[in-house]
């Protein structure tokens, strides 16, 4: 089998982590994001990974590639845009690395989706109802804000979509998951088009598209807030399914991931939600949670970070504060005795009066 994964846009929403690299390899959990994708996809037997991309893939994104392929053993290859395509138009563009003639149907996804990835159950339903598309959905408990997803509860076929619904419909959104078989190509041409809003209806219309709700978690965490609790979520998960790769100590409260290299002193008091990466080192007497702290972070004695994401070889200092969605781009100073209150700093840059309301420190 064969997947496609949406990577598109600029990453804006997470900057200033993507003015560092590209959005995709901005780890969440300690593994560059699009790498929790390939990984369950290559678990269900998928051997070639479609990376559409819409602007110049950096020399970042090629040397991953090739790292990964070996890594991982999957091939993985780029479809660039020239021009933006929207949801659909990526597809068209991919086209003849997508159909292979076997006839098997091919993943899609929204780079941007964290989930446990129910692949293989995927494969099943789709095979089960013998229609042309499959769509994941999630319940959520907000559905005004997304588009919903009308759906026979009992087989599954979808009814129709309502953008954004003023009075209830159902609950269930689309999670940015789909099974397509070959044909569903034939149906979108080469040019800026929306799978939601053109393609899915019109075979929906036909009675042709299937949804199933997808089991356990789900999170866009394409921007700050969304990624911190997609972690809250995803380490909740993984205690559920695999306990003994999280951290464990009279030090550690709830969930906490900390990379096998990173340094930790006396007195700290860790989590909950709190993923620490490669090479970091936390001093003592410090106190983390609902907080990323990223590869080669040094945290100084007594600093207390919360709520916050904390970019690759920055320095918090000694008795420091950073809260309330603060985001630190690459190599970022705060100085000792700080506070930071929701600053959103560039890389490069050197904290040396508190930041008292959220704002951007350019």
């Amino acid at each position: 089998m064969k997947a496609l994964i949406l990577v598109g846009g600029f990453g804006t929403r997470l900057r200033p982590l993507t003015l560092s690299v590209p959005k995709p390899l901005v780890e969440f959990a300690n593994k560059p994001m699009i790498l929790h994708q390939i990984e369950a996809l290559k678990a269900v037997g998928v051997i070639e990974v479609v990376l559409a991309i819409n602007y110049q893939p950096e020399v970042v994104m090629l040397n991953f590639l090739k790292e990964f392929e070996a890594k991982v053993g999957i091939k993985i290859s780029c479809s660039q845009e020239t021009e933006p395509l929207g949801t659909a138009g990526p597809l068209a563009l991919a086209r003849d690395k997508l159909i292979d003639g076997s006839g098997k149907p091919f993943f899609v996804l929204n780079s941007d989706v964290i989930s446990e990835y129910p692949f293989k159950e995927m494969i099943e339903f789709h095979k089960a109802h013998g229609g042309e598309a499959s769509i994941m959905v999630t319940k959520v408990d907000e559905p005004s804000k997304y588009g919903v997803v009308v759906m026979e509860e009992s087989t599954g076929q979808v009814d129709k979509f309502v953008e954004k619904p003023k009075l209830f419909v159902g609950n269930k959104i689309n999670a940015g998951i789909y099974l397509l078989n070959p044909s569903v190509l034939d149906r979108i041409e080469l040019r800026p088009t929306s799978i939601e809003k053109e393609v899915f209806p019109k075979i929906a219309a036909e009675k042709k598209l299937y949804a199933m709700v997808l089991p356990g978690f789900w999170m866009d965490i394409g921007q700050p807030r969304d990624y911190i609790t997609g972690l809250r979520l995803y380490l909740d998960s993984l205690r559920k399914k695999a306990s003994t790769k999280l951290a464990t100590g009279p030090h550690i409260v709830g969930n906490v991931l900390v990379h096998e290299s990173a340094k930790i002193g006396e007195g700290c008091l860790i989590g909950p939600d709190v993923a620490i990466g490669p090479g970091c080192v936390v001093e003592s007497g410090v106190r983390l949670s609902r907080c990323t702290v990223m590869r080669g972070v040094r945290v100084k004695k007594h600093a207390c970070i919360s709520s916050s994401i904390i970019g690759w070889h920055s320095t918090i200092g000694q008795w420091a504060r950073v809260e309330n969605m603060t985001i630190l781009g690459e190599d970022v100073h705060v100085c000792d005795e700080i506070y930071s209150n929701g600053g959103v700093v560039l890389p490069h840059k050197e904290i040396k009066s508190s930041i008292l309301k959220p704002e951007i420190v350019m």
